[in-house]
């Protein structure tokens, strides 16, 4: 009956223990997870106050890109006098080329639809420039071609795809600093 009695007073005593080594363990658990998950919310807000940051700074280049590849500002920004169809022809391509190729890591911060319709402006660009300077003799004076593309600018029913692409990189863009701003 010792043995039984020093059983019974060890158990009285390990027993408890044990009950408040479980419950402070899972005390503990709780309040870890809890300060983890908070920490975790901390930094994803964190984050998103950069990635919207960089969002609205992707659509700001590609407004600018699209203002830039835009017949009228481009044609005059890269024509000098005595050059021939040839040479601006080449040079708007290169011009429009070189400015895609400086904004294609934006893609990867706007939607796809943004991203696909910049894409389609650049080629149409690049197609209305090829089109028109087929048209003409390779060593005529630049000017025809300038005056043709202005001509074809003007001469386009409804809206010009590149006015539709910078309306759309607008709202996306309004979208994200509306909501991006609702969540900092």
């Amino acid at each position: 009956m010792n043995t039984g009695n020093t059983l019974l007073e060890i158990l009285k005593y390990t027993l408890p223990a044990v009950v408040v080594l479980i419950a402070s363990s899972l005390i503990v658990r709780r309040f870890l997870l809890s300060d983890l998950k908070e920490k975790q919310i901390a930094m994803l807000r964190e984050n998103q106050g950069a990635t919207v940051r960089l969002r609205l700074q992707a659509y700001e280049r590609l407004a600018l890109f699209l203002e830039r590849i835009h017949p009228r500002q481009l044609a005059p920004r890269v024509y000098a006098a005595g050059m021939t169809v040839a040479e601006l022809q080449a040079h708007l391509l290169y011009n429009i080329n070189t400015e895609f190729e400086h904004n294609l890591s934006q893609q990867i911060y706007v939607t796809k639809a943004v991203w696909d319709t910049v894409r389609g402006v650049k080629e149409r660009e690049l197609n209305m420039i090829n089109g028109i300077a087929a048209q003409l003799s390779p060593d005529a004076d630049a000017k025809e071609l300038h005056k043709r593309m202005v001509d074809y600018v003007l001469s386009v029913d409804g809206e010009l795809p590149i006015n539709v692409a910078l309306q759309m990189v607008n709202e996306e863009a309004k979208t994200v600093l509306h909501y991006g701003a609702m969540e900092m």
